[in-house]
C-alpha cells in the first residue's frame, strides 16, 4: 500500500509542472488527498487538498490562482497542476491520503494522515 509522486523536476521561473500522486494497493475512492511541501530549512506547508469525490477543495493563499488540485478516482491518481511557478515554490512536494466517508473535508494539516508518498522535488530556477 503506497502513494507514489511523480512529475517533479527543474523548471524556469513562470513555468508549469503537473505532479501526480498514484495509489497502489488500495483505492482512492474513499480517500481525501492533501498536497504538502517542504523547502530546505523550513517547516512543512499545506498546499492544496481535495475531498474523496472532488466536491470540496482548498488551496493555500500562497498558491491560490496558480495551483489546481484534482483527482481521478478511475485512474486512482490525484494531481497538482502548478502554473506561474516562482522561486519560492521550490520544495519537495508530498501527497498524503486519509480515509474519509464524509466527502465534506480535506486535510489542511498533515498530522495523522494514513498514507504518505516519498516526495518529488520541484526546483524553480530564475
Amino acid at each position: 500500500l503506497q502513494l507514489v509522486e511523480s512529475g517533479g523536476g527543474l523548471v524556469q521561473l513562470g513555468g508549469s509542472l503537473r505532479l501526480s500522486c498514484a495509489a497502489t494497493g488500495f483505492s482512492l475512492n474513499y480517500y481525501t488527498i492533501g498536497w504538502f511541501r517542504q523547502a530546505p530549512g523550513k517547516e512543512r506547508e499545506a498546499v492544496a487538498c481535495i475531498s474523496n469525490s472532488g466536491s470540496y477543495r482548498n488551496v493555500s493563499e500562497s498558491v491560490k490562482g496558480r495551483f489546481t488540485i484534482s483527482k481521478d478516482n478511475a485512474k486512482n491518481t490525484a494531481y497538482l497542476q502548478m502554473n506561474s511557478l516562482r522561486t519560492e515554490d521550490t520544495a519537495v512536494y508530498y501527497c498524503a491520503a486519509d480515509l474519509d466517508y464524509t466527502d465534506a473535508w480535506c486535510p489542511v494539516d498533515g498530522d495523522g494522515l494514513d498514507y504518505w508518498g516519498e516526495g518529488t522535488l520541484v526546483t524553480v530556477s530564475s
